[in-house]
This record gives structure tokens, sequence and C-alpha cells, in this order.
């Protein structure tokens, strides 16, 4: 679409439409890494409700995540589902970079988004910056990917997963409320456990689960690895400001329109500040989230700036490459190491986190 702003460097582009400041594509060699609902672009897309639901697409920045019940906005607030107006971009061979403004204030607050690709760098950038207002304001990254064949995933290391009730829907696999340390043995509806490091694993659910940082944590990761797309994608996160990072396993449990049963094998992983599917008010205040001594919500101040650092890196996974034990960055090189010891490396920004 010619409304959609676009940037591109080396073998990476992105498409993001101002609109809803929804990043719609990221493409990697031609290949789109993002997941797209099927019903967008159809005559049936407006019954999804909110407008970042009529569009879901690609990854979002959601301010406040989830229900909105503290300000006058639709689900994930109006950082996605209102303009945002473009401030600066630039483009060269060896780097190409995009900033917007959103045109509404949350809170009293200005956000602003700036997109970063790089010549040789299979990874895109993204920083967002809420600077004033007032109150406590919840937050979390929305990006979706979808696994044809399943796949595996691991994470930086959690002091615990939980869900809290109730459940998204009726069709669901997860208990709720539940709370496990280990996230191959998540408690299960029927009495038994969920392995949360595989996904799909059975069909027609849908589940939503919060996973908390390790104490101490500054750079939270969860790495993808999608047998049949052959590729990992890794999700890195500044753990200091987003403590928690929240799995939407979307795998065919809503049976009903636009969904239709439809939506399957979809993943959604949301690094932010909140306190789980609970919404705005629950952030706040005491919620289970919170209850694991971490922070649910940023608090708000004329003078206070937040920032915001996420990052999606994308390899090529070599025939064999087992499941991914651990992932670093040392200096400018990305590093994801193997279960069995082998190890793949890209070049990255290695300043992006540490400032």
């Amino acid at each position: 679409m010619s409304d959609w702003a676009r940037i591109k460097a080396g073998a990476c582009e992105v498409a993001i439409d101002p609109a809803l400041g929804n990043i719609r594509r990221f493409l990697v060699k031609g290949r789109e890494i993002l997941h797209t609902a099927h019903w967008v672009g159809t005559e049936a897309a407006p019954m999804a409700g909110a407008l970042i639901d009529q569009h879901l697409a690609g990854d979002f920045f959601a301010a406040p995540f989830g229900a909105s019940d503290v300000i006058d906005a639709p689900n994930h607030g109006w950082s996605a589902n209102s303009p945002w107006s473009g401030v600066a971009r630039s483009q060269d061979d060896d780097h190409a970079e995009i900033s917007l403004m959103l045109d509404s204030d949350v809170m009293e607050a200005t956000i602003t988004k700036t997109l970063g690709l790089k010549d040789g760098q299979a990874v895109l950038y993204q920083t967002h910056e809420i600077s004033g207002g007032q109150g406590d304001l919840t937050f979390a990254h929305h990006p979706m990917f979808r696994m044809e064949a399943g796949g595996h995933l691991a994470f930086s290391p959690k002091r615990v997963a939980l869900t809290t009730a109730p459940a998204l829907e009726p069709a669901h696999l997860l208990a709720y409320p539940a709370r496990s340390t280990n996230l191959s043995a998540f408690p299960s509806r029927d009495g038994g456990v969920f392995d949360l490091t595989r996904f799909p694993s059975a069909d027609g659910h849908e589940d939503f689960v919060t996973l908390v940082e390790a104490e101490g944590a500054t750079l939270g990761w969860t790495a993808l690895t999608r047998s049949a797309e052959g590729d990992i994608i890794v999700v890195l996160k500044d753990a200091r400001v987003a403590p928690v990072t929240m799995l939407w396993l979307s795998n065919g449990g809503r049976d009903y329109a636009p969904w239709d049963g439809r939506h399957t094998g979809v993943l959604g992983i949301e690094d932010g500040c909140a306190a789980g599917a609970l919404g705005h008010a629950a952030a706040s205040g005491d919620n289970a989230i919170a209850a694991e001594g971490v922070a649910t919500a940023l608090t708000l101040d004329a003078d206070m700036r937040h920032t915001m650092r996420h990052a999606i890196a994308v390899f090529d996974a070599p025939d064999g490459f087992g499941p991914v034990a651990d992932v670093t960055i040392e200096g400018d090189v990305l590093q994801v190491r193997g279960a069995c010891g082998e190890t793949l490396q890209m070049a990255f920004d290695g300043a992006f986190f540490a400032t």
C-alpha cells in the first residue's frame, strides 16, 4: 500500500502503517517474518473490534497494554489505534531509520517511535520514548509470529511463569490461575502439565501466560526456532524496563468471526511492564505479577522520560541445529548457542542495550 512508510538496508525491509503505528511487514531476504491475520483487508475485518484487531499484523506498541480501564481508549490504547506523524527519516547504503510521534497524548505523555535497520544485520531495532505525563502507565510490544509446523521456544532465565483468572477464552489448555518455576511443566486445565517451550503442541486453544524475568536481569530474550520456516527468531528487550514477557498462544481457540477457528500456530511475544492480562487499573495496585517482585507499571512525571529498547533478530537455522540454550551480546556480536554447544553469530549494535 502506498500510504505505508518504508525503510530498507541491506537484505532487510520494514513497512509501517502510520495510521496506527503498526509495523505491518519485516522482510529478511524477501521473506516475511511477522504474522498477518487472515481477515486483514477483507470485509470481515470490522468484526474484530478495535482498529488494531481489524488490522492485526506484525508488531505494535501498546500503551496501556490490554484492557484500557483507566483512560478512555480502545484495547491496547491510542498508541495502537490512532495516527502517528513522521518526525525524521534517513536512509543510505549502510543504515536506515525512521522516527514517528503519536498524534495523541497518553495520560498527558508524548510517545515517539524510532525504527532502525543496518546493512549486514538481519535485525529490526526499535526504541520508544515516553516523555512527561501523569499517573501509572503499562506498555508492551506485540510482535506476532506464525509457526506452520511448530517449533521450540527458549528464554532468558525467568523466576516464574503464571496465569491469572479468568482465561481469555473458554477453549484453553492452561490452568487459571496457576504458577510454576518450571516452564516445561506448567499446570494444565486437565490436571496435567503443559510444556511452554514447545508450540503448538495441541489444537483448538487460546492461552495467555506471563513470564517474569530473573532478579537482576538486564538483557531479556526469547528465541523461537521454527521448524517449517527454517529460522531462529530472537526477540531481545531491556529487562530493566520490561520485566515481563507475556506469551499469547493463539491456536484455533476462537471459533467466532472473524477468527473462525483459522487463527492457528500464532505466537505473540509481548515484552513489557504490565500485570499480565489483568488490565491497566490492576497494574497500579496489588496484583499477582507485582507480588513476584517486579514493577507492573511505569510512573509518569512531567520531568521524566522512559526509554524502551527492543530488537528482533533473524538467523537461518543450519540443518541439525538444536534448541537454543543461550543468547548473548559480546561487543558488536549477537551470539546464539545451541543445546549441543553449536553457535551462530551476527553483527549487532552492541551499544543499543547498553545505553
